[in-house]
């Protein structure tokens, strides 16, 4: 992985007909571990996946892949520049425990309309190493505007 595509996007299987996807991002600043290339962010899969699929095709369109190439059996993760890793996996983090579909794309249009230095704050915030829950859980809050 390069410095300029730190986050990289697996796809999983669920089952024999469903599949998530998995983030993960590379460890600063020389801190990796002997054979673990990057950390897991976040896993997505089911209904949450499902209502913020258009923004993962945007993101992986970005950064020079097809919508195409986002399939079940597909081996070779998606590599992803640094705001794309970022905006998708603050937006994986919010929706991951819903279910209501309203929620699912108010959180997912907020994501898209975030200021850079916002989305940059909020996912920060729920990758800190204190209160990772209520961070997402207030960024949850703020997104769906309740």
């Amino acid at each position: 992985m390069t410095d300029e595509k730190p986050f990289e996007m697996r796809v999983f299987a669920v089952s024999s007909t469903d599949y998530g996807l998995e983030l993960r991002q590379r460890r600063l600043n020389g801190d990796q571990r002997p054979g673990e290339p990057s950390v897991r962010v976040v896993r997505l899969w089911g209904t949450p996946l499902s209502a913020v699929l258009d923004h993962v095709l945007e993101g992986i369109r970005r950064n020079g892949y097809r919508p195409g190439d986002l399939r079940s059996g597909r081996a070779t993760p998606f590599l992803l520049s640094e705001e794309s890793g970022v905006r998708l996996g603050l937006l994986f983090m919010a929706v991951k425990p819903l279910r209501k579909l309203g929620r699912l794309e108010t959180i997912s249009r907020r994501v898209k309309q975030m200021e850079t230095e916002e989305a940059y704050y909020w996912y920060s915030k729920c990758r800190g190493a204190n209160d990772r829950q209520r961070a997402c859980r207030a960024a949850r809050i703020l997104m769906a505007e309740e």
